[in-house]
């Protein structure tokens, strides 16, 4: 007779506990724990021959059985070599950050804020795979109509299929022909969220990509557990996953985030895919960011940058020009530098705001830049170079909201910093990249190659840069330092002092 077995599951880490807690023993999370039940079978499981043998050969101390031939493993000489073809999604940005584009057969998932554009991102991609490949737009969110809605924003709906299971027709050939003039040509819409209903509709249309939006709302009738919990979304995970690799149907996953923006379920979620993308953004901003975290096919954190526009996104073309400022109106306290996303370098502008505090302590704030390297550039600045930064309240930002955490950017922190403590304007044809040590030194960087490149691109003349470096030959002055207090004399002209400067104000 079955018996009933209770175990707790934990929905932030999937962890599983024998008895209840208020605090998961593996997270942390409170109040995360939810009740599981599994029926187990009084009826014993035969073991399989070869387990049983070697179990019975291990009893009486001595193997006497002829050792097993191995049947399903190869060598690699046995592995044929076969060139897989990636596809390009229509977007130069998504091929980036893929790796190159589209791998056949894989699983990519796709997590972001809510509102960020997941859907509609999925949905442009889709339009545009659409006219070589079938698609298959499974929506758990949305009805049917709510979609065409969208996609007639999106200029996608002239051709949408709403999938009838009367209507749908097999097609042997699953490549087509690219028509210019056919918007959405071989796209199908599913509105549904039974996993065995959406595998029949796979196994029946026979598509080339699969779009589940969102993995949370599909679920497994055989399990107890509501849709979105550890169960449902690991089962349904792993079958869509079986799918992909047996049939060779590509995957596309959206997922939702927890309050800390880490994808939703077990973390066995991101240990199942391919390839694991977030979609980030500031909702006061326009520019999203898709940036990759693991990817089996091709290198991690790259980033593709897309605006939001009336017609949806929109690819950025040149990034620099987005997180650039004006050029042409120098203030006092910026500088430029050049950050490395990946293999993609963006130049960045850095403003810096100094003014003296009116409390006991000083405030510190940092936007885009990493709180704990701005404090330690600033007692950096007070220790080495003489700035009473313990009195002064301090503010950095980088334009247009752009996450720039990487060490390359401390000698462009600390100029802005120190050049609005005096006052003045960087030169703006300048770009300055390196690592602040502790003791004022300026320390080398990775990539100085392609950062260069990408300076001199744009028009920059100079270069502050770490002493002790090889620099390919560029049009671009290069200026070596080895000492932080070397960067400020560099990069911040001394101001002549003229006749007018010495002449009384007209209020005095």
């Amino acid at each position: 007779m079955a018996k009933p077995k209770t175990f707790y599951v934990c929905n932030e880490c999937g962890a599983e506990s024998p008895q209840w807690f208020g605090k998961c023993p593996a997270c942390g999370t409170y109040n995360s724990l939810e009740e599981q039940i599994t029926i187990q079978s009084s009826v014993d499981v035969p073991s399989r021959g070869g387990v049983s043998s070697w179990q019975s050969t291990q009893t009486n101390g001595k193997s006497h059985a002829k050792p097993a031939k191995a049947r399903a493993s190869l060598t690699f000489d046995q592995i044929t070599d076969r060139q897989i073809a990636r596809w390009e999604s229509g977007y130069g940005e998504l091929d980036r950050v893929l790796g190159g584009g589209v791998v056949p057969g894989s699983m990519v998932l796709i997590g972001g804020d809510p509102g960020i554009g997941k859907s509609t991102l999925l949905l442009q991609v889709s339009n545009q795979l659409a006219q070589k490949y079938r698609i298959l737009y499974v929506t758990g969110e949305e009805s049917g109509q709510q979609v065409k809605l969208r996609a007639s924003r999106l200029g996608v709906s002239k051709s949408v299929n709403l999938v009838n299971e009367q209507e749908v027709t097999v097609v042997v050939d699953t490549t087509l022909p690219i028509d210019p003039d056919s918007i959405g040509a071989d796209l199908y819409v599913l509105p549904e969220t039974d996993l065995e209903e959406i595998l029949r509709e796979i196994d029946s249309l026979k598509p080339n990509v699969a779009v589940i939006d969102s993995i949370q709302t599909v679920f497994f009738p055989a399990l107890t557990s509501a849709p979105g919990s550890v169960a449902q979304v690991r089962e349904c995970t792993a079958a869509l996953m079986k799918v992909a690799k047996h049939e060779d149907v590509t995957m596309l996953i959206v997922g939702h985030v927890t309050k800390e923006g880490a994808i939703a379920g077990p973390k066995v979620l991101e240990h199942l895919v391919d390839t694991v993308l977030y979609f980030e953004g500031d909702r006061f901003a326009s520019h999203r960011l898709l940036r990759t975290v693991k990817n089996r096919f091709g290198a991690t954190h790259e980033i593709g940058i897309f605006e939001m526009v009336a017609e949806g996104l929109r690819e950025v073309a040149n990034p620099s020009e987005l997180f650039l400022g004006n050029r042409d109106d120098p203030a006092p306290g910026t500088a430029i530098v050049v950050a490395c996303e990946g293999t993609r370098p963006i130049v960045v502008e850095l403003q810096a705001l100094v003014s003296p505090t009116s409390y006991p302590s000083p405030r510190r704030a940092g936007t885009g830049v990493d709180y704990n390297r701005l404090v330690q550039i600033l007692a950096v600045l007070e220790k080495r170079v003489g700035i009473p930064m313990s009195k002064l309240d301090s503010y950095v930002a980088s334009a247009g909201g752009l996450n720039v955490e990487e060490p390359a950017v401390d000698l462009g922190i600390a100029i802005a910093i120190v050049a609005s403590f005096r006052d003045r304007i960087v030169d703006p044809g300048t770009v300055l990249i390196g690592e602040v040590g502790l003791g004022g030194q300026v320390r080398s960087v990775s990539q100085m190659e392609l950062r260069l490149k990408e300076a001199a691109k744009l028009g920059f003349k100079r270069a502050i840069v770490p002493k002790g470096t090889k620099f390919p030959d560029l049009n671009i002055e290069i200026l070596p330092v080895s000492k932080v207090i070397d960067a400020i004399i560099a990069a911040i002209p001394h101001q002549e002092l003229t006749t007018d400067d010495l002449e009384p104000d007209e209020d005095e």
